[in-house]
């Protein structure tokens, strides 16, 4: 299956344009990389960021680029990945994860010194890519990668409780700071993904801070959802769970009093509020993202009305998982 062509995509809907995407995307990664390691750390992937640049990217062409034009914008899906996948290798470190997409984890399999390196490998090829498109986009890969590590540093001082958290309660830092948390970790790179899509199709001005903006309420929205779906399968997850529960019970607890038996007790007796808490946020971020793809400065055309489609596709893939949809 080759490019995309307008003709096909007429006939198809979101989920038809995803998978003769996601074969382009592939094809280019396969056709870029050439280190089996790195290769085997991206199979199985969802390529989701990725997607979402294509899409942008065509939502502002139209549809009407060249070749050309279409094969750099693939090119910088897999700078998108490099950068996915390296963040991947380095969480699956810090949370001692065994497993990553239904295999050994690359640092369970190759030993935690190598994991680290090509990490930074797969960083440094990336940043290679981002700089053949450009100074905007490589200055866009930095900061977004330093969002991410940033992100990633703040969840490891939450988890550990080395933070100032003292008391938590419903208006409490540490509520504001998960939410802080999954904006750097996870929705920095929908937002810079988004973003790069534009770029590669040559915008420049408000339409950059539209997508921007626009892949950053998707990636809260997909955050949450994932989390909501690990807290259905029981799993605890700290920089979660305690402050949901104090939001909920409306008080005010110390951190060091609540016991792992505790919180999973509160959480079993709260399931079903902290699936509607979920659902009322998953909800208000798919609106906020639904209302900026409807922008005037984005042209009209199909790929608009799949913009608007994408929030509500993306999230409900996820929540299918525990039989939920927005």
């Amino acid at each position: 299956m080759g490019e995309i062509t307008i003709e096909e995509e007429k006939k198809n809907g979101l989920d038809e344009f995803f998978d003769l995407t996601r074969v382009d995307i592939e094809q280019k990664i396969t056709n870029t990389i050439r280190d089996k390691q790195i290769i085997e750390i991206l199979n199985g992937g969802k390529r989701l960021r990725s997607l979402l640049a294509a899409l942008a990217f065509k939502a502002c062409t139209k549809g009407n680029e060249t070749r050309e034009k279409y094969q750099e914008a693939l090119l910088g899906t897999v700078g998108i990945e490099l950068a996915h996948g390296a963040s991947l290798v380095h969480d699956d470190i810090i949370d001692k994860d065994k497993t990553r997409r239904g295999k050994k984890a690359y640092h369970i399999k190759e030993g935690v010194g190598k994991a680290i390196l090509t990490g930074h490998k797969m960083l440094v090829q990336g940043f290679e890519i981002a700089l053949k498109h450009g100074k905007d986009w490589a200055d866009l890969y930095v900061d977004s990668w330093n969002e991410v590590v940033k992100g990633e540093i703040d969840e490891v001082e939450f988890n550990k409780n080395r933070v100032d958290l003292k008391n938590i309660s419903t208006k409490s830092d540490i509520f504001r700071a998960y939410n802080k948390i999954i904006d750097m970790k996870t929705a920095a790179l929908f937002s810079s993904s988004c973003k790069a899509g534009a770029l590669g199709a040559n915008m420049t001005g408000d339409i950059l801070k539209v997508f921007a903006d626009y892949g950053r309420e998707i990636g809260l929205a997909y955050q949450l959802a994932d989390d909501l779906v690990d807290l259905a399968h029981g799993e605890m997850i700290d920089s979660v769970i305690v402050p949901i529960l104090n939001r909920l019970e409306k008080r005010t607890v110390k951190i060091g009093k609540l016991k792992r038996r505790e919180i999973k007790r509160k959480f079993v007796k709260n399931k079903d509020k902290i699936q509607e808490l979920y659902i009322e946020e998953i909800r208000q971020h798919v609106k906020n993202a639904q209302k900026l793809s409807k922008s005037d400065l984005i042209p009209s055309s199909r790929y608009k009305d799949l913009l608007i489609d994408a929030p509500t596709y993306i999230v409900n893939k996820m929540l299918r998982e525990i039989n939920v949809s927005i």
